[in-house]
C-alpha cells in the first residue's frame, strides 16, 4: 500500500491547536509518541511542546518536511516523476 501524503500545514495546525493531546503525531504516523502525549495531557508540558513542534513544521521547508515525514514524494505538480533514463546506444563496432 502506498503512503498517504501528509501535509505539514495541516501537521501544523494540528500541533499548534491539538498538540497536548498528540493529534499532530497520530496524524503524522507516530503513534507511539501520540500515545504519550495522551498520557501526559493533564501535565499542559506537551502542549508547549506541540505549540513549538506546529512552528517547526510550518517554517519547515517543503523539501525538509517530505524527507523527514516522507510526505508526497514527487506527487507534487512542480515535481512529477523522475525523467526516464537516456536510450541505450551502441558503439557501432
Amino acid at each position: 500500500m502506498a503512503a498517504v501524503p501528509k501535509s505539514k500545514v495541516a501537521a501544523g495546525i494540528l500541533g499548534i491547536l491539538l498538540g497536548d493531546f498528540g493529534v499532530h503525531k497520530f496524524y503524522l504516523g507516530e503513534t507511539g509518541i501520540g500515545v504519550l502525549y495522551l498520557v501526559f495531557c493533564w501535565t499542559l508540558i506537551p502542549g508547549i511542546i506541540g505549540l513549538v513542534e506546529g512552528i517547526i513544521y510550518l517554517t519547515m521547508s517543503d523539501a525538509d518536511f517530505d524527507a523527514r515525514y516522507g510526505s508526497g514524494g514527487g506527487t507534487e505538480p512542480w515535481r512529477g516523476p523522475p525523467p526516464p533514463p537516456p536510450p541505450f546506444r551502441s558503439s557501432g563496432r
